[in-house]
Order: C-alpha cells, then sequence, then structure tokens
C-alpha cells in the first residue's frame, strides 16, 4: 500500500513535511483573519441596519456613507486588492508576503461580505417584534443584543460558516501572489514545477477541508432554528 501511495503522489510523499506546514498556515490566515474580520463586518452589518430608514439608531447619512464603502471595497476583485494595500501591509505587519502580509488583505477583503451577509440576516428578523419592545419601553441596546441578534442566530450562522468558506479561497488566492498556505505550496510545486500530483492533493484537501465546515455549521444551524 505504501509503495503504491509513493509511486502515485511521489512529490506528495517527499514534500509531506512541507505539505503539513502549508495546511497549518492555512489554517492560521484563515483563523486570525477570520476573527477580525467576521468580528468587524458583524458590527458593521449591525451599524447598517440600525442606522437604516426606520431603524433604532436611524441615521441616513451615515448609513449611506457607510453602505458606499462596503460596496466600494466588495466590487475590487481580491487579488488587485492585495496589490492596493501592499504599503498599508507593510506599515501594519512589516512585511506584505508570507502568512502575516496575507492575513491584512483577507481581513479587509471579507469585511465587507459579512457586512452584507449580517445585514441580511439581520433584516430577516420580523419588524413586529422590535416594535412591540420598543412601545414596551425596553432599551435599544438590550433590543439589539437580546432580540435583534438573538432572533437572527441561524442566518448569522450560516454567514460565519460562508465566510469561512469564503477566507478559505481567499487564502488560497494570497498563495498565488506569495501570501503562503495551501495556495502558495499548490502554485510554488504543482504548478511552476508541473508537480501534477500534489496540484490534485492540495485541490482535494481544500475541498474537504470546505465540506467539513459547511457540514458543522449546516448541523449547528439546524440545531438552532429547531
Amino acid at each position: 500500500m505504501k509503495e503504491f501511495v509513493i509511486e502515485l503522489f511521489p512529490n506528495v510523499y517527499e514534500m509531506f513535511g512541507d505539505l503539513l506546514d502549508s495546511i497549518w498556515q492555512t489554517f492560521v490566515m484563515v483563523g486570525i483573519a477570520g476573527i477580525f474580520g467576521i468580528t468587524i463586518g458583524t458590527l458593521l452589518g449591525i451599524a447598517l441596519v440600525v442606522s437604516a430608514k426606520g431603524g433604532l439608531y436611524e441615521n441616513d447619512l451615515f448609513n449611506n456613507i457607510l453602505g458606499k464603502i462596503v460596496n466600494t471595497i466588495r466590487s475590487i476583485p481580491f487579488v488587485i486588492l492585495i496589490a492596493l494595500m501592499v504599503s498599508f501591509t507593510r506599515f501594519l505587519v512589516g512585511t506584505s508576503i508570507g502568512v502575516r502580509g496575507a492575513i491584512v488583505p483577507m481581513v479587509a477583503g471579507i469585511i465587507p461580505l459579512v457586512t452584507r451577509m449580517t445585514e441580511q440576516a439581520l433584516l430577516e428578523v420580523d419588524p413586529g417584534v422590535m416594535e412591540a419592545a420598543r412601545s414596551m419601553g425596553i432599551s435599544r441596546p438590550y433590543i439589539i443584543v437580546h432580540i435583534l441578534l438573538q432572533e437572527s442566530l441561524p442566518g448569522l450562522l450560516r454567514s460565519l460558516v460562508t465566510s469561512f468558506i469564503s477566507l478559505i479561497g481567499l487564502s488560497a488566492m494570497a498563495g498565488s501572489v506569495g501570501g503562503g498556505g495551501i495556495g502558495n505550496f499548490a502554485i510554488r510545486y504543482g504548478y511552476s514545477r508541473y508537480m501534477n500530483d500534489i496540484t490534485v492533493v492540495t485541490v482535494l484537501l481544500l475541498l474537504l477541508i470546505v465540506n467539513i465546515v459547511q457540514s458543522v455549521g449546516n448541523r449547528a444551524a439546524q440545531r438552532l432554528t429547531h
């Protein structure tokens, strides 16, 4: 069996240690970028909802400006965003390549997506529930935390899963420009050196990770819904 695997994936076997390192780098990139990007994006999504017309903190000017900023960043292709942020990334973390250099543009790239998905999840909450709470004199911060967020938990969880899956894709794209992780490993060896077995294995690994995240997230969302 071992001989068959070596014959089928010779380069993967030879560089197995590097492959494990690239997987770990991907987890680090996705984990750190996810913590910052999803936190900021969720807060901005809440801000968009509560500042909209008829919201708890209605403010048309703020809502319009924030919405346009989110839409502008969201419309920029991620590879171009990496290039645009090179100077800022170097200033912030000291380098624009490797794992540290990839995390900053990954955070910037995921924030608009999380913001819009959070906004959509919150808008699905029945407005009548919040109106009833306001008529009873319940404070606005309490309504946001205990009614708006609580009622939208299944939708927020699904958006969280989608965000992590998107981050895995962003990490692979960041790897194509020296960002580290599985994407960088696939480009450096599988593509540049024509090691097809490495390309196949890295693609299968990404598919496996995405499917695991999706399955776990779906089950959690179903439990919250019931």
